[in-house]
Parts: structure tokens; C-alpha cells; sequence
């Protein structure tokens, strides 16, 4: 099989909410050496663009969309042991979450894969988290970047509420925060006073970079 057909057949299994054939491309991909991000993102992570596309459109309900991220996170455990690790000092402490009003957390669990093989550490807060629940554990942890991430339009706010609150407490210049998710822009971010913004988990890790380091040349 090439690596064309085992990329479209985890892009086609995850759209089928396939767990079996899921599971059994991620190991051909191992098998033949294929890079492990590109069986994820041109792979897994395609196939779940399709599935929300289809439930834009109706076609599926969220009971079809879990069964599909089920199949997508089947293929993710067996390939994510075999993503490399960036060498060298740990890039940075991040939180991450999916805020307050949202449960769907495919896109941020993608971002703390490509976060933790960037060299991040990560802390992972899961979905529909507090506005408090975010600084609070920064401030635990000793975080350098809070993430936020959602998939709701009507949950934007709590991303500036989140923002406000740092404001409020006065340790906002403490932490960077990017932000992301499907209704989120560039706009938005900047709108927000939001440090920074990534379209996708491969530009979140450019950016989170990017971010420390200017937070480390202005320390």
C-alpha cells in the first residue's frame, strides 16, 4: 500500500468512524516508516475537517462527530509514542484548555500532541473550563502561556473574559496567551488583546515559540 492510500484511508476510516481501520493504518504507517505528523494532520486530522463539514451541512449529529473522534484518537495513541520530541531545555510551561461553554476538544488535543513534541510541557485542563480554573493553575504550575481554544462562536467571550481577569489581577504581563479554534480569526484575537492566535496545531507550536521568546528577550 502507498503512502497516498494509507493517508486517504485515515482521512476515510476516521469519516467512517472506522476504530478498527483506524488502528490498522496507524500501524501500517509504522511500519513503513511514514512521518507520524503527516499521518496525523494529512491523515486523522483531515478526516475530522470533513466530519465538521458534514455536520455543518446536517449530515452528521454529535453523536456521529464522537464516534469519529473516537477512530481519530485510536490512531493517535498507537502513532503518538512514535512522535519525535524536540531535543534539548524544555520550551516552555503551558496550560491549555477549551473554555467555559464548550465541550468539544478535538482541535485543542491536537495542539497539546504537537505542544508536547515541540518540547513543551503541558497541562492539560480538558473542555468547558472556568475562567478562574485557567489562572488558577498558571499560577500553580508556574505557566508561560495560557492557550484557549473553541469551536463555538458563543463561547468566544470567555476568552476575553479569561484575558480580563489576568487584567484584573494584575499579572497579565505574567503570561502569554494564544488563542484558537474554528471561529477564531486574527481579528478576534487582536480584538481581545490576545497575544496571539495559530490556525492549526503546526502554526500553535510556531507561535507559542515565538511568543516565549519575545518574552524572554522583554524579562
Amino acid at each position: 500500500m502507498t503512502k497516498d492510500k494509507i493517508l486517504q484511508g485515515l482521512t476515510d476510516a476516521v469519516v467512517a468512524m472506522d476504530e478498527t481501520g483506524a488502528s490498522t493504518l496507524a500501524r501500517e504507517v509504522l511500519n513503513q516508516g511514514i512521518d507520524v505528523r503527516e499521518a496525523i494532520f494529512d491523515g486523522l486530522s483531515r478526516g475530522m475537517e470533513i466530519v465538521g463539514r458534514k455536520y455543518e451541512r446536517g449530515e452528521y449529529f454529535i453523536p456521529q462527530m464522537l464516534v469519529c473522534s473516537d477512530a481519530m484518537n485510536v490512531a493517535i495513541e498507537i502513532l503518538k509514542p512514535h512522535l519525535k520530541v524536540a531535543d534539548g531545555c524544555i520550551a516552555g510551561r503551558v496550560v491549555i484548555g477549551v473554555v467555559e461553554g464548550d465541550t468539544h476538544d478535538i482541535g485543542k488535543n491536537l495542539v497539546r500532541i504537537m505542544l508536547e513534541s515541540g518540547g513543551f510541557i503541558v497541562h492539560d485542563l480538558g473542555r468547558d473550563v472556568r475562567v478562574q480554573k485557567f489562572i488558577d493553575e498558571a499560577e500553580s504550575v508556574r505557566a508561560d502561556m495560557i492557550c484557549l481554544s473553541t469551536l463555538m462562536t458563543t463561547a468566544m467571550n470567555s476568552m476575553e473574559e479569561v484575558i480580563q481577569a489576568l487584567m484584573n489581577q494584575g499579572i497579565r504581563k505574567k503570561y502569554k496567551v494564544l488563542v484558537g479554534g474554528g471561529p477564531v480569526s486574527q481579528s478576534f484575537a487582536d480584538s481581545i488583546q490576545a497575544d496571539g492566535y495559530a490556525s492549526n496545531a503546526v502554526h500553535a507550536v510556531k507561535k507559542a515559540r515565538e511568543l516565549l521568546t519575545q518574552k524572554d528577550h522583554n524579562s
